[in-house]
């Protein structure tokens, strides 16, 4: 029996194959990072020493501000040559813009005055739990049985991480509000995702996530625009610089990079390193902002990424059989991620 040698081609391409394997796995940690460094930074912005501490409102138009010059760019390049938006469409990515990304983002950056980054980070990531309810009211499709568990466990585990940082707080009311802010971001945001399917697999990801950011951004103006005076913009050139960072390594960086890990190792492995997400951030909240950390709060947020994971995994099966031509569009679209998550 004759045994087949590999060619040099074929080793060369083996190794080419796996450094492209290597290098989507750092691009999807970069992104993992680059989202749960976000929290960081707006903690770090709200404590820089001044008279008037810079507050929600304007720290998100300054974010996005520095971030709208590359949704531009997206846009443009995304819908060049592409058929134009209808106007119901286009009502639609406004709706969704004004509501996932604006709504998202100003309950988050409110909240992050009131909780600590790690709590933050463990309650926005239930958006996917959350897109799963949402999706039941909508097509009303059945809930399985490992959902239901997926749901319990997920919320069990914001239930540690809460009791965790409410037994260690000054103010309990703060943690009570906080709390409830992000929970309203993350389900904005899993509203986004529930409602734009059918958009994205119509106009691509980077073009509808491009249209609903821009969107966002000129609601955070007009909002900045209704509650101060442009004095309020000027501010130390450390919130400057913090806002910037996260309008880049925060905002544009984690979407590209996501996008290119996507396509190398495809979604299901990109998802799984994101899930890194909550520990990331609950580490660097110890590290960097003196937040506690116990060992409740770390199993906390991994109930949390398990639960997700296990949507992530099984929901697709289940989603195929109640709402078919809903999934179809989903993978049509599924090389490239929809935006940041949560704002």
């Amino acid at each position: 029996m004759k045994q087949r040698h590999r060619g040099p081609e074929a080793g060369g391409e083996g190794e080419r194959r796996q450094e492209t394997y290597l290098v989507g796995v750092w691009l999807a940690v970069l992104s993992a990072f680059g989202f749960s460094f976000k929290a960081i930074l707006i903690k770090l912005a709200y404590a820089v020493p001044q008279e008037t501490p810079v507050d929600a409102v304007t720290l998100l138009a300054l974010r996005m501000l520095c971030a709208l010059p590359v949704f531009l760019w997206c846009a443009r390049s995304a819908g060049r040559g592409g058929k134009p938006f209808s106007r119901r469409d286009a009502l639609a990515i406004i709706g969704l813009g004004l509501v996932g990304y604006y709504g998202a983002s100003i309950f988050d950056f409110v909240g992050l005055c009131y909780i600590s980054a790690g709590l933050e980070r463990v309650i926005l990531f239930t958006y996917p739990i959350l897109t799963l309810l949402f999706e039941v009211l909508w097509f009303r499709r059945p809930v399985s049985g490992y959902e239901r568990l997926a749901v319990a466990v997920c919320y069990a585990g914001i239930a540690l991480v809460f009791v965790h940082d409410l037994g260690g707080a000054e103010h309990q009311r703060d943690i009570w509000l906080g709390s409830g802010f992000v929970l309203a971001s993350a389900a904005t945001y899993a509203f986004y995702l529930s409602g734009g399917g059918r958009l994205i697999a119509r106009y691509g990801s980077v073009r509808f996530a491009s249209a609903a950011l821009i969107v966002s951004t000129l609601a955070t103006f007009v909002h900045f625009g209704v509650v101060h005076s442009p004095a309020a913009l000027v501010q130390p050139v450390r919130v400057y610089l913090l806002a910037l960072i996260m309008g880049l390594f925060s905002t544009v960086m984690p979407v590209f990079a996501l996008a290119a890990a996507i396509s190398r190792i495809g979604s299901a492995p990109a998802a799984l390193i994101g899930s890194l997400g909550p520990v990331l951030t609950i580490a660097l909240g110890w590290g960097m902002l003196d937040e506690p950390l116990s060992l409740m709060q770390i199993f906390g947020a991994l109930l949390v990424i398990g639960a997700v994971l296990l949507i992530g995994r099984k929901g697709r099966q289940a989603a195929r059989k109640a709402i078919p031509a809903v999934v179809e569009e989903a993978e049509a679209a599924e090389a490239e991620p929809v935006g940041p998550v949560s704002g």
